[in-house]
């Protein structure tokens, strides 16, 4: 008998993303396992019910989806959604294997709850970055998505064109657009703006980046300041002093008197996001200046940003928004589902779902296994809070 994938239907708010399209579910069908579905599941992401079935997909109830797959898929494990996703905490099965975001980082308490239930939990942000793991790579993906989405968010609220634009009135100059942070939604935001016709720079602590700036037409702004060691083994940006900061907030500011469109996308993954804007900052800009927040989720980039809101600061409008990939759901979803898709694929043993810790990736994203926290990093993160109480 094959093994049951499950996927239900995303509880937190505004989440319009599906752990698995129709097409992967195929895939997976083909390559060995069947696929159940909560019913509905799939439509906010433009996925109908119907599309599921034709493509070998059994639909049923949530309870059902819970008490019958040997592994469940989620967008949103608890840790990612830690007030609606305590409901399904007693829906779970001791052995079940789950995997998909949870903040596995600092959702410490929900790291215990989930360990409580006797599941295998895997933690898709922990996946590591090597070649061997690229295809399973989730954090890339959304991350594409929400630098794309974020120059249009942008664009929608600047009042004035991105392109230079030649008309019988005259010739109307180019917006300049400045991107915080060249990581992939940096440099994805880098590669929409140049598209849409702007002029644009980026900044990045990471000197390695300003190949990949200029690589895709964009000046690579260059400050007076000591970046070594500004980047971790798995390319991610470290967390830097704050007298490191406030001298790139001071050099900052004269950059951003010229720009229009700012958009900043500095995080750190388990940390607070550093502050790359202040009030200062802000109200040094242009009235009508716009910037987008793409770390709003955790805390933001700019000191000004209300999570979740657009405001205006002293002619500036500051854009928090939240949970940007969802906002384009179907294509967040596809590329969600081929990324789970290969990582279900990495589980698998002659068919059955097997959880072998010599293998780097899934050693890596295990949680918890056996009614525990087995991810040595998380362990000890939960010893010393209950150490601190």
């Amino acid at each position: 008998m094959a093994s049951l994938v499950g996927v239900v239907r995303e509880t937190l708010p505004g989440e319009r993303r599906v752990a698995l399209t129709p097409r992967a579910a195929e895939a997976l069908g083909k390559a060995g396992l069947e696929v159940v579905l909560e019913a509905g599941a799939g439509i906010s992401a433009g996925y109908p019910d119907k599309e599921y079935e034709t493509r070998g997909v059994r639909l049923a109830n949530r309870l059902e989806v819970f008490a019958s797959a040997d592994s469940l898929a989620q967008v949103r494990a608890l840790g990612a959604n830690p007030q609606q996703g305590r409901d399904d905490l007693p829906h779970y099965r001791e052995g079940q294997v789950v995997f998909g975001l949870g903040e596995p980082l600092t959702a410490h308490q929900e790291n215990q709850d989930l360990a409580a239930t006797g599941i295998s939990y895997l933690a898709l942000e922990l996946i590591p970055r090597i070649s061997r793991a690229q295809s399973m790579d989730v954090l890339s993906s959304m991350a594409s998505i929400a630098g794309y989405k974020a120059v249009l968010l942008g664009a929608s609220q600047l009042p004035r064109l991105l392109p230079m634009m030649t008309t019988a009135a005259g010739t109307i100059a180019p917006a300049k657009v400045m991107i915080l942070g060249a990581g992939v939604a940096g440099l994805q935001a880098i590669a929409t703006a140049r598209r849409l016709g702007a002029v644009v720079s980026a900044y990045d602590v990471r000197p390695a980046a300003k190949e990949q700036v200029e690589s895709l037409g964009a000046k690579f702004v260059v400050l007076d300041v000591d970046n070594a060691g500004a980047e971790d083994k798995g390319g991610y940006a470290k967390v830097m002093d704050e007298a490191f900061y406030k001298r790139q907030r001071a050099l900052l500011t004269e950059v951003l008197r010229t720009q229009d469109l700012v958009i900043t996308t500095a995080a750190v993954p388990g940390h607070k996001a550093p502050i790359l804007m202040t009030t200062e900052m802000v109200a040094a800009m242009a009235p009508g200046s716009v910037i987008v927040d793409l770390a709003a989720e955790r805390g933001g980039n700019c000191e000004v940003t209300v999570p979740g809101q657009t405001i205006e600061f002293q002619g500036v409008t500051v854009m928090g928004p939240m949970n940007v990939a969802s906002l384009l759901p179907y294509h967040a979803s596809q590329t969600f589902a081929y990324n789970v898709s290969a990582f279900l694929k990495n589980l698998m043993v002659k068919g059955e779902f097997h959880l072998n810790h010599s293998d780097e990736i899934i050693r890596e994203t295990l949680v918890c296994q056996g009614g525990r926290i087995v991810h040595p990093r998380l362990s000890e993160a939960v010893a010393k809070n209950g150490a601190a109480k």
